[in-house]
């Protein structure tokens, strides 16, 4: 398919620079046999009994950081974990650096770069690594925000709070599963109330999420690899959910990817502990998952593909002219959507 057929013209007002408070107090757009306009909080009401959510407990490190080559200052957002305190990294600046320069980011904190990559990645060699590094990292860093949430050099401290999820327990995200933005505490215990269960899984989200889709058919496009775990545990409880009649309801795209990734043909969740580049574009047929909660995703990417490929093209097209119409908040910290499959409208 060409990208082209992904695209759609979005008011610049509409992308959500703070989230809403509560949480859980975002509008939801239920798209099923009809369009509908609802909140977060009624999401106990639009689902049944005996229901499965699937969160990614997945942590976002704060990987951007402000560092000087000398008088020059370099931006640089760190985004694959090459290990041994090796990082590939975005770099505002990077044309100024070559390899052995050394970057400082605070007192006792620098890297060298080890190499230049295309597109202006580097590849840098820290002192610290493991805890050390994750340490200096969450006293220097500020969290990397998509590039379309404006920030000034010095962040904001609420979006320590405000970018992480409930569910936040293993790090290794630069950036959030934004579905997951929504959940506070009431809403869990609402859910529960209700019988709707509630499992985790971890994909650890890359920068690539944000990355411009740059080919003119999808087929074309190489996706970014992210890590994903899902324990023998997690999955045989929800293989036992949809054997007794639940629906596997997955919080947000990234809970999708590693779901549908470690399921087989005859739709059965199996242990997986391992990079997914899995690429969803309309024509692929769902194995794991039965209901999506997302957020609204940017044009020609591969996320309004993904949600394209579960709900339909034109549906989607429909629907988020709705929601411009209705002006409902983009993005990351903006309103979610309630998508139902396109063979069960």
């Amino acid at each position: 398919m060409r990208v082209d057929d992904f695209d759609f013209d979005l008011p610049r007002d509409l992308i959500a620079t703070h989230p809403i408070e509560p949480r859980d107090a975002a509008r939801l757009l239920l798209i099923g046999e009809t369009i509908a306009d609802r909140h977060i909080a009624e999401l106990p009401s639009l689902l049944r009994a005996g229901d499965v959510l699937v969160a990614n407990d997945t942590r976002v490190i704060p990987v951007k950081l402000i560092g000087r080559r000398g008088q020059a200052t370099i931006e640089i957002t760190l985004h694959r974990d090459l290990g041994g305190g090796v990082w590939r990294a975005f770099a505002k600046g990077a044309k100024r650096l070559k390899p052995n320069d050394t970057v400082e980011f605070g007192d006792g904190f620098t890297a060298t770069v080890a190499e230049k990559a295309p597109e202006g990645d580097v590849v840098l060699r820290f002192e610290q690594e493991g805890a050390d590094l994750r340490v200096q990292l969450e006293r220097f860093g500020q969290m990397p925000l998509p590039p379309y949430i404006h920030r000034d050099k010095s962040g904001e401290a609420r979006d320590r709070h405000d970018y992480q999820t409930m569910f936040a327990a293993h790090d290794g995200a630069v950036a959030a599963p934004t579905a997951g933005l929504h959940f506070t505490p009431a809403l869990r215990a609402a859910l529960n109330e209700a019988g709707i269960g509630l499992e985790t899984v971890t994909l650890h989200v890359g920068a690539g999420t944000f990355l411009p889709v740059k080919v003119d058919h999808t087929q074309d496009h190489r996706m970014h690899a992210e890590y994903g775990v899902i324990t023998a545990e997690t999955a045989a409880r929800l293989n036992e959910a949809r054997a007794r009649g639940g629906r596997i309801v997955s919080i947000g795209t990234t809970s999708l990817r590693v779901l549908e990734s470690a399921t087989g043909e005859d739709g059965q969740i199996m242990p997986f502990a391992a990079e997914t580049s899995i690429f969803i574009t309309p024509g692929y047929r769902f194995r794991a998952i039965d209901v999506l909660l997302t957020n609204f995703h940017l044009p020609r990417s591969t996320l309004f593909m993904l949600v394209s490929a579960f709900a339909g093209l034109e549906k989607m097209k429909a629907a988020y002219a709705h929601a411009i119409a209705q002006r409902y908040r983009f993005f990351s910290y903006g309103d979610a959507c309630l998508l139902f499959p396109k063979d069960a409208a």
